[in-house]
């Protein structure tokens, strides 16, 4: 399958990739919806994390929001890992249209990938809700409480979007004009469960889609070839 999948990237003109957490899990980054994950936030604060990772939490619960995002969801140590590097070659080659992703840690274009569309925003940028201004993922790291605009003093707030508030459309565009002109199509680390970004996966209509995932999807039935191994491994071994 391995073979398969090396001569079908080479030949493709417009590859798209499809990832969510299992991509950030192998660079060290915990899926807040894995056990542990909610064990530890329902321990330390008595939430769920769909509760705290919240508009609603957001604006009523301000201060534990940032306590449990702070502590959980910021990984700035975290470096890009095999798949994310493997990415970054096949762009360079010219044969990788763009990567869809709806993690918010910033590793595909760490790797160096220009043509990223993140579904869920980035905590790479954060923003005055006051002013409107601009701060970066280190002035999230070393605030305390609630972070405060050094302009206005107004809440400066993650560019990441909440379970209640809406994706952004301009993104939803580019990666729905990505998806429908692939010829192959490869989904990796995402139980394509979490809507609406697994609905993405309906503007494909290519015959060549690959899914790399430890768990089955719903999607099975449609793909032509299936990896449950580590995205890493699958990735580095087609360059």
């Amino acid at each position: 399958m391995r073979n398969q999948l090396k001569t079908w990237m080479k030949e493709s003109r417009s590859i798209v990739f499809f990832g969510g957490a299992g991509v950030s899990t192998e660079s060290q980054i915990p899926d807040f919806r894995s056990a542990d994950g909610l064990y530890q936030a329902e321990s330390e604060f008595s939430h769920r994390p769909e509760e705290m990772l919240s508009h609603d939490f957001l604006m009523n619960h301000t201060e534990t929001f940032f306590r449990y995002y702070r502590a959980y969801i910021l990984h700035p140590e975290a470096l890009p890992n095999p798949a994310h590097c493997a990415l970054y070659e096949w762009e360079a080659r010219g044969n990788l249209a763009g990567v869809v992703t709806q993690n918010i840690d910033g590793l595909h274009q760490a790797a160096g990938s220009k043509r990223v569309m993140e579904l869920h925003g980035s905590v790479h940028r954060n923003t005055c809700v006051g002013c409107g201004a601009s701060y970066p993922l280190s002035f999230m790291v070393e605030s305390e409480g609630i972070p405060r605009c050094t302009h206005c003093g107004a809440m400066v707030r993650p560019d990441v979007t909440l379970y209640g508030e809406s994706l952004e459309q301009e993104v939803i565009g580019a990666a729905v004009e990505a998806i429908r002109g692939a010829d192959l199509l490869i989904v990796g680390g995402t139980s394509l469960v979490v809507y609406p970004a697994a609905g993405l996966l309906r503007y494909f209509s290519g015959d060549r889609l690959v899914l790399i995932n430890k768990e089955a999807t719903p999607f099975d039935h449609k793909a032509q070839l299936i990896f449950r191994e580590p995205i890493g491994k699958v990735l580095k071994e087609t360059l």
